[in-house]
């Protein structure tokens, strides 16, 4: 349980004590008024008399104490014990509320540190069932990123799993709230929310915010792709779509859904990952970047609009070349070393 947690949690506790008590207060001052005053006084009159007194308003007493033997003195109990539990009662939740305003500043503003200091991250807009899930396999891939969502409630159900989760609440349409998850440094935006005019405001904003990034966007009604892809997006996902050829495979090709399903669910974490050569390897052979890198293995090469499959060690590459690899995130990380370091 982090420190906040316990705080709060001691906060809670100390009110809890301190109404208990000036509801005792309450009771016993009633109680004693009632025995003080004689029938002639209603219990109302009662409450009232230990009321304004607790409170210290001062007006005419409503039960005549001067006729009893200990009623000035039980008045003075009553304040000193009621105004003590009152003020006890004021000062936690005035605590209560200070701290927690500046609980949520700081961790606002060390919040927005951390995306400040990002680059080259990615956005995920929604983290609903499918952002969720983006999310996840992003970290799982060792990928930084940032998640926004309007609604706080679903960004704390994602923090129970995910402590220290980047993240924003707010608008997730507003160019303010995508400037503050630092899209201008960003390196793709998942328009995934559940709605898909709101996809579709995520991607045109994105775009004209940064139009180098990458944008993919959710789109449930299939009818609004082309719309979203007019607005922006690069690539139009439609889970729906996307469901039925799943399930389609499952039936035909069983041993082929078997296999990527392990791929994705083995402890490695392998991954099919792109990896870009740039032009400064131009005319290497495919070997050099095996070098320190036993768990990369080359499926294939796409090149302009052509695909070369399983290709030879001695393979010469181009620039612009994106390879085919399934590999680790460790492995992944190791081979963009490697190409980066390269003359």
């Amino acid at each position: 349980m982090e420190f906040t947690e316990l705080y709060e949690s001691k906060v809670i506790r100390n009110l809890r004590i301190a109404l208990l008590a000036l509801v005792l207060v309450l009771i016993t001052g009633t109680v004693g008024y009632r025995i003080i005053g004689s029938p002639e006084h209603s219990w109302m009159d009662c409450f009232y008399m230990t009321f304004i007194t607790i409170t210290t308003i001062g007006y005419n007493e409503i039960v005549d104490v001067s006729q009893h033997e200990y009623g000035r003195l039980f008045t003075v109990f009553i304040a000193i014990t009621g105004i003590g539990a009152l003020g006890y009662v004021l000062s936690t939740v005035t605590a209560f509320t200070l701290e927690n305003d500046l609980n949520i500043a700081w961790r606002r503003k060390k919040m927005q540190k951390k995306i400040e200091q990002m680059s080259g991250h990615y956005i995920v807009c929604g983290v609903g069932l499918v952002g969720s899930n983006v999310a996840h396999d992003l970290e799982l891939t060792g990928r930084p990123f940032v998640i926004i969502d309007t609604d706080m409630k679903v960004i704390q159900h994602y923090l129970e799993t995910h402590p220290t989760q980047v993240y924003l609440h707010g608008d997730t349409t507003d160019n303010d709230v995508l400037l503050a998850a630092g899209i201008m440094r960003a390196k793709g935006v998942f328009a995934v929310a559940h709605d898909d005019s709101i996809n579709l405001v995520i991607s045109l904003s994105a775009k004209q915010l940064n139009p180098n990034l990458r944008v993919v966007a959710r789109c449930h009604d299939l009818k609004n792709a082309e719309k979203t892809k007019l607005a922006g997006a690069d690539e139009i996902v439609s889970p729906d779509f996307s469901g039925g050829l799943r399930i389609v495979s499952a039936m035909v090709r069983p041993n082929v859904m078997n296999f990527l399903d392990e791929m994705l669910k083995t402890e490695s974490n392998l991954r099919m990952e792109e990896i870009h050569i740039p032009e400064k390897l131009d005319g290497k052979q495919l070997s050099v970047l095996y070098l320190g890198n036993q768990d990369c293995m080359v499926l294939g090469i796409h090149r302009f609009k052509d695909w070369l499959f399983n290709p030879t060690a001695s393979f010469q590459l181009q620039g612009k070349d994106v390879l085919m690899v399934m590999t680790t995130p460790e492995g992944r990380t190791r081979l963009e070393q490697l190409i980066q370091g390269m003359g």
